[in-house]
């Protein structure tokens, strides 16, 4: 297990059990070398860092969720999430559980606000669009221990007091390129261009 991190939850899939560890979307960068987004998961003591390539329309979501802002129409994300809701379900975690040939794969866990149907629902997902939902809904990621193990940056600090932990979080983020990783994560199955503007209500 990683030192310094807590194992707060165990996934079952596919009859395995899997140790989860919560970690939190820090920032969005770009990779100087593809130009594609780069998702920037850390732990509570920001010591380690899990980057997840996604795509522009993800990117955006996951954007928009951290600064609080919402969308004047719903949009994909808050589509699935009001649809979700309205058959008696709610959005309680995602977890990235498995990596496979460098992709990552996540799954949606969803739970029944029906006292009289107690029901969990497991859905297979993209970590891209689960992040969304995730931030939009602020509920836990939760990411295996084994991927962590595998897919992780180890960020080490000389100077242990917070500022200079921040600075040099920032100046990781700053210089991140693919080539700084062990592997390179999720791709687009699909180049989706994204120009937000003033009309983008009008999106069906």
């Amino acid at each position: 297990m990683p030192v310094g991190l807590q194992v707060i939850g165990f996934s079952r899939r596919e009859k395995t059990t899997m140790k989860l560890i919560e970690m939190h979307v820090n920032a969005i960068a770009m990779d100087r070398v593809s130009g594609e987004p780069i998702v920037i998961l850390n732990d509570d003591e920001k010591k380690r860092a899990l980057p997840i390539w996604v795509g522009l329309l993800e990117a955006r979501a996951i954007s928009l969720a951290m600064k609080k802002e919402r969308p004047p129409r719903p949009l994909t994300h808050e589509l699935f999430l009001s649809t979700v809701k309205e058959l008696g379900y709610e959005l309680t975690q995602i977890e990235i559980n498995e990596l496979d040939s460098q992709t990552f794969k996540a799954t949606l866990v969803l739970e029944s606000n029906s006292e009289e149907t107690l029901k969990t629902l497991r859905i297979d997902s993209r970590p891209s669009d689960a992040i969304a939902l995730a931030t939009i809904e602020k509920c836990p990621v939760l990411v295996a221990v084994d991927v962590l193990d595998r897919a992780c940056v180890e960020l080490s600090y000389e100077d242990e007091k917070e500022e200079s932990e921040r600075k040099e979080f920032q100046d990781f983020l700053k210089d991140l390129k693919a080539s700084d990783f062990k592997l390179q994560t999720e791709k687009e199955l699909e180049q989706e261009s994204f120009q937000p503007g003033p009309d983008e209500e009008t999106q069906t």
